[in-house]
């Protein structure tokens, strides 16, 4: 999954409010081997206050409104790339997830922790996919300080209720996949611990996506406080996640992602 951040405050410094340029970079993400594009418009951070639907909507549409015409001149990278590939966009309001939806959105990568059913009901009237992100609360508000006492527990019971609540709002299990929510809300032992235990995830049966690029974590074990000077360390997660069953990597490398997916691909023992 390639990221593409229509914003000027992305932590990693590659964030453009210009619609051209943010297609530009979908081409470039999908032609590096990109099988999910990851469109959002507002940035996660948490020392910025939240735009308003208004402005989150128009920088989307910017964007999506001409995905379909942007996707004759990309090419795939070889034959096993998911093409055309999907298109995902990071957002969590349920007025901005419609018009993404209305727009050809076809995965929803909800970063709400979804506090009510409304935004599975929505995917699910539109066919399309929900990523369920692990959080402890709404998004925009600093929780640097949250401490878990047992975080695969806590996993593990929030993905259980989650899964059931976008059930009972009529999206089918399988129209689900799974974020552990890297350096949301968690610490450091918390992020390698999960990494490390993410085969217990597999309990669900459900796709495990990591969004492992660039994050604190890896800026703490690695001593780098430039997010762009973390892509080595991003292809370390990458392996960890791979060799614990993960299937789906958020990246801003896709080049270097899809190098390390490849490698690792061909020497995993047959079977």
């Amino acid at each position: 999954m390639g990221i593409v951040n229509v914003n000027d405050d992305s932590f990693s410094g590659d964030g453009t409010l210009d619609a051209t340029e943010a297609l530009s970079q979908a081409r470039r993400q999908v032609e590096a081997g990109a099988d999910v594009v990851d469109i959002g418009a507002e940035s996660a951070r948490t020392n910025r206050v939240a735009i308003s639907v208004e402005e989150e909507c128009g920088r989307l549409r910017g964007v999506l409104g001409k995905w379909k015409e942007a996707l004759g001149e990309m090419q795939p990278r070889d034959s096993e790339q998911v093409w055309p590939p999907v298109l995902s966009v990071n957002t969590w309001r349920p007025q901005v997830i419609k018009v993404a939806l209305d727009l050809g959105g076809e995965l929803i990568n909800d970063m709400s922790g979804l506090p009510d059913g409304e935004n599975a009901r929505l995917t699910a009237d539109h066919g399309a996919a929900l990523l369920l992100m692990h959080t402890a609360g709404p998004p925009k508000e600093e929780r640097t300080g949250q401490q878990w006492e047992d975080i695969m527990g806590e996993l593990e019971r929030f993905f259980g209720e989650k899964m059931e609540l976008a059930e009972s709002a009529g999206l089918s299990a399988d129209h689900v996949l799974l974020d552990p929510g890297i350096d949301f809300a968690k610490q450091q032992a918390d992020n390698l611990l999960l990494i490390r235990e993410l085969e217990r995830l597999h309990q669900f049966n459900r796709p495990i996506l990591l969004p492992i690029s660039r994050k604190t974590v890896i800026g703490e074990v690695l001593g780098i406080e430039d997010p762009a000077a973390r892509d080595a360390g991003t292809v370390g997660l990458l392996a960890a996640g791979m060799a614990r069953g993960a299937q789906m990597f958020r990246v801003h490398n896709v080049d270097a992602a899809w190098q390390a997916v490849r490698v690792l691909a061909s020497v995993k023992a047959p079977g």
